[in-house]
């Protein structure tokens, strides 16, 4: 990505229109399967109960308060989150190895005991997207560092659960990339085994993720980091909103 056509795309969305960038020749629209991150580009949560199933399962697990104080939220996973706290609380892993399948365990058994208090707001143009995406026959597909059955309910609570039919999550990978490797894998069981991937998501650890499975990225300014903050990380795709990158379908 040259720095002429870098200027370009942000000298164009200087009146505050949607921004969109798309690398020439990146058919974004033609790939065979396409995993979606949930966290800030599928949806965002206006309520804190996945993020306080940290605390309250630590608490009841360990016996000991959870601090998240310089662990890095946005674009992690569930496990990866609790192995940065324990890490720079300078936990011995040995007090806490034994017992983190059992905080997970509490995780997912508090989450889905507050279904009903769950509110989420969707992001824009992910109905839109999703049926333009499956009508095209794609394979949907998940990759988050949510666990499963956290991920899952999201999505059901959301209404968007019956798009997709596999899915990538952390239960068994903390390291993001790892996880996407293996979501690649299900989606080209489901699509074949020379099936083009592509990953969505809100930042740039879903960048780097892809890129370290060789994989292309349609990044989506839709959660904590900003249209220029993703372009930095040069994705093949870079959009304000997903109704701003389907636009361009109507507009072709």
């Amino acid at each position: 990505m040259s720095s002429t056509t870098i200027d370009t795309v942000l000298a164009e969305a200087a009146d505050g229109s949607p921004r969109v960038y798309i690398q020439d020749g990146f058919l974004w629209n033609q790939q065979d399967a396409y995993l979606f991150d949930i966290d800030g580009t599928l949806l965002r949560s206006r309520d804190r109960i996945h993020y306080e199933s940290f605390f309250e399962s630590v608490r009841t697990v360990m016996g000991r308060e959870l601090v998240l104080d310089g662990v890095i939220l946005s674009g992690n996973t569930d496990p990866g989150i609790l192995y940065d706290a324990f890490r720079l609380a300078e936990l011995d892993p040995e007090h806490w190895q034994p017992m983190l399948e059992d905080v997970l365990a509490h995780m997912r058994a508090t989450v889905a005991a507050q279904r009903e208090q769950m509110n989420l707001v969707k992001m824009p143009g992910v109905d839109e997207i999703l049926d333009y995406l499956h009508g095209k026959g794609a394979a949907l597909g998940i990759g988050t560092g949510n666990l499963e059955s956290i991920g899952w309910l999201k999505l059901e609570v959301l209404g968007v659960r019956h798009w997709f039919t596999f899915g990538g999550f952390a239960d068994s990978f903390p390291a993001r990339a790892d996880m996407i490797a293996d979501a690649a894998v299900q989606a080209r069981n489901l699509a074949g085994a020379s099936a083009t991937v592509c990953v969505v998501g809100d930042t740039p650890f879903d960048i780097a993720a892809a890129k370290a499975n060789g994989l292309p990225t349609i990044a989506v300014a839709t959660g904590h980091f900003s249209f220029d903050d993703l372009m930095e990380h040069k994705p093949e795709v870079c959009v304000s909103t997903l109704t701003a990158l389907l636009a361009q379908v109507a507009n072709a």
